[in-house]
C-alpha cells in the first residue's frame, strides 16, 4: 500500500499543479468567473488571487517558516507512512491526502514565493482556497476518523487493562482466606 500511496501522493500533486497553471495562464489576477449561481446570487466562483501567507493570509511574511514547516511535516509524514505501510488503507490514504497538499502548495511557495488560490465559496465570507487546500483538509479529517473509529492499537490498550483489572480483582476473590478469630 505505501507504494500506491506514493503514486496517489504524485498524482494528486500534479492534479493541483496543472489546474494552478491552468489558472494562472487563463485567468487573470483579480479575476472572477461566475461558475454556480441563481439569479444574482453566487455559490460558486473562480477567482485567480495569490497568498504569501498560510490560512487567511496568517504569518505573511514567514517565508523560512512557511517553506520549514511543510517540509518537516510532510518529511514526517512520509516516515510514519512508511512504518505504518502494513496497517489500514484508510491511514494511507488519509496521509496520502496531506502530504499532497503540503507539497502542491510547498512547490508554489519555493517556485513563486506565494500560493495560488483560486476557488471561492461565496454563500460564507470563506478565504479563497484551492485544490491542494482540500486535499489536507479531507485528509486531516478521513485521518480523524481512522483514529477515532478504526485504530485497533489505542483501543486495544485501555481494554486491555480494564481486562487485566478484572482478572485480578477475580482472581483475588477466588482466593481463600482463614478466618483467624481469639478464642
Amino acid at each position: 500500500m505505501f507504494i500506491i500511496s506514493l503514486i496517489i501522493i504524485a498524482l494528486l500533486t500534479l492534479a493541483d499543479q496543472l489546474i494552478k497553471l491552468a489558472v494562472v495562464n487563463n485567468i487573470d489576477t483579480g479575476e472572477i468567473i461566475r461558475v454556480i449561481h441563481f439569479g444574482d446570487f453566487d455559490v460558486f466562483n473562480l477567482t485567480h488571487i495569490t497568498n504569501k501567507g498560510a490560512a487567511w493570509s496568517m504569518m505573511e511574511g514567514k517565508t523560512w517558516f512557511l517553506v520549514g514547516f511543510p517540509l518537516v511535516v510532510i518529511l514526517g509524514g512520509m516516515v510514519y507512512m512508511y512504518f505504518k505501510r502494513k496497517e489500514s488503507k484508510l491511514l494511507m490514504v488519509s496521509l496520502a491526502l496531506i502530504i499532497s497538499g503540503g507539497i502542491g502548495n510547498l512547490i508554489d511557495r519555493i517556485r513563486l514565493g506565494e500560493v495560488v488560490d483560486y476557488i471561492k465559496f461565496e454563500p460564507i465570507n470563506f478565504p479563497v482556497f484551492n485544490f491542494a487546500d482540500i486535499c489536507v483538509v479531507v485528509g486531516v479529517i478521513v485521518l480523524a476518523v481512522y483514529f477515532l473509529f478504526f485504530d485497533k492499537s489505542s483501543k486495544k490498550k485501555p481494554v486491555e487493562a480494564a481486562e487485566t483489572a478484572d482478572a485480578s480483582s477475580e482472581n483475588a476473590s477466588d482466593t481463600p482466606t482463614e478466618d483467624i478469630t481469639d478464642g
